[in-house]
């Protein structure tokens, strides 16, 4: 949970960007939006499946470039 205390002399337009800045920070914003919407176990199943294959096919490019 992100807290933030208002600075003396400090504005709310100043705290509420610091306050975003710390959302950000934590990841709060991206898990917001991951679980906006209801997927099915087997759909992210498959998406964990296809970005670990991304993850491989990149590994395995960026060796072949440098092993020339």
């Amino acid at each position: 949970m992100v807290s933030i205390r208002v600075r003396e002399g400090e504005s709310i337009e100043e705290t509420i960007r610091r306050f975003k800045r710390e959302c950000e920070r934590n990841g709060i914003m991206q898990e917001m939006k991951k679980r906006e919407f209801y997927k099915a176990p087997s759909v992210l199943k498959k998406e964990k499946l296809a970005e670990t294959k991304r993850k491989i096919r990149r590994k395995m490019l960026k060796d072949n470039r440098w092993s020339k």
